[in-house]
């Protein structure tokens, strides 16, 4: 399987997004022991106790009619090892997943090396040793590298003001600058706009409505957009009974941007020294980080650029991957064979700067109202109480 299939994995559902990652990961050797289980039928959903691990189970379960050889109840769906190696990582690794003010590192791992130390609640006991005996692993808490909860040397200088400008010249210097052209359409949501015909009602609003956002102050404004319709209806916070319009809009010359989504894979230092993830765990952050993203915006706009592409907060609900994924304590963003799967993760807005509309940087295509006529959650599960 070539890394770069993952590129159009935005939009597939929770589990085959993150099945097919854990595959990839076999094929480049991180998983050592797992290319060696077999896959024949092991149990079904009706082995688990749990319920979060039953649904996750018949989501991921597939179709082979027969008697279960582990609880030998005759049913529909069947799980092979491959299947119950995603369920193990997704409700452990992933249902115990820490988010601190930056950064986030699981709870509770396992591997083969270890026996088996966590106490879970006592209804999960019994689905615990069946993982057990089925991959021959103990789970213990994970005590996480100090990276992975924000000791980026570059991340500690952006949040202390007198480092702060000396980082941002480096951001300046060592992320590319993309060229978006006449061709690109983005996307930019309103709510309960006064006029929805007036073209005027999508470009920034006015000043003493500014300043809330991840890069806009009452004296910067910044249009936000998106190629992608739904982070856009997301972002905005949209519910049922809003009254929702969308503007299509695309430039009217090409447009030089500082990209905040690439990976800087080959920066030939450590975690605890990476500008690539101070930057991306910045823009994961919350709103504790706004003054910081205020001030690298701030800078793009006073060394030329007209705006810049960075991540979406919302990425990682939008493309269903977990978040500061590593292998061995090592961060997948440093090894080259994943970044393809690393920048797959990711969805870009854009922020232009000034009143674009108004300026005539961009120009409106169409305007379209919005029904939102279904809404679909993907959820997985994880374990309330472990020591």
């Amino acid at each position: 399987m070539q890394t770069s299939k993952f590129s159009d994995l935005r939009f597939r559902s929770v589990w085959l997004y993150n099945a097919l990652q854990l595959i990839e990961e076999r094929v480049q050797g991180l998983f050592k022991k797992s290319e060696m289980l077999p896959n024949y039928v092991t149990a079904c959903p009706s082995c688990f106790q749990d319920q979060g691990l039953r649904l996750l189970a018949t989501k991921v379960s597939i179709r082979i009619p027969g008697v279960c050889p582990n609880c030998k109840k005759v049913g529909e769906r069947k799980l092979r090892l491959s299947e119950l190696q995603y369920i193990e990582h997704t409700f452990f690794s992933w249902g115990t997943y820490q988010r601190p003010d930056y950064g986030g590192y699981p709870a509770v791992v396992s591997n083969e090396h270890q026996k088996m130390s966590v106490k879970f609640s006592d209804w999960l006991e019994p689905d615990v040793r069946l993982f057990e005996k089925w991959f021959g692993r103990g789970f213990f808490l994970y005590g996480p590298r100090f990276w992975m909860f924000g000791h980026v040397t570059p991340l500690q200088d952006l949040q202390d003001s007198t480092k702060r400008n000396s980082v941002i010249s480096r951001i300046l210097k060592e992320y590319p600058v993309k060229d978006v052209g006449r061709e690109t359409l983005l996307y930019r949501v309103r709510r309960h706009p006064d006029q929805p015909d007036n073209q005027s009602e999508y470009d920034n609003p006015p000043s003493h409505l500014t300043g809330n956002g991840r890069l806009d102050t009452s004296a910067f404004p910044v249009l936000y957009a998106s190629t992608d319709l739904e982070v856009c209806i997301h972002e905005c916070r949209i519910a049922a009974e809003d009254d929702v319009y969308v503007a299509t809009l695309s430039p009217t010359r090409n447009l030089k941007l500082l990209d905040l989504t690439e990976v800087l894979v080959e920066e030939g230092v450590t975690e605890f020294e990476s500008l690539d993830l101070a930057v991306h765990m910045l823009f994961l952050a919350g709103a504790h980080s706004y003054e910081i993203s205020r001030a690298i915006a701030e800078s793009a706009h006073s060394a030329g650029f007209d705006g810049i592409i960075f991540p979406s907060y919302f990425s990682l609900v939008r493309t269903s991957a977990m978040p500061f994924q590593t292998t061995y304590g090592i961060s997948h963003r440093r090894i080259p064979s994943q970044r393809d799967v690393e920048r797959a993760k990711i969805i870009p807005n854009l922020a232009l700067f000034g009143r674009p509309i108004r300026d005539g940087v961009l120009e409106v295509r169409s305007l379209n109202r919005v029904m939102i006529n279904a809404v679909e959650y993907h959820v997985h599960f994880g374990p309330v109480s472990y020591k």
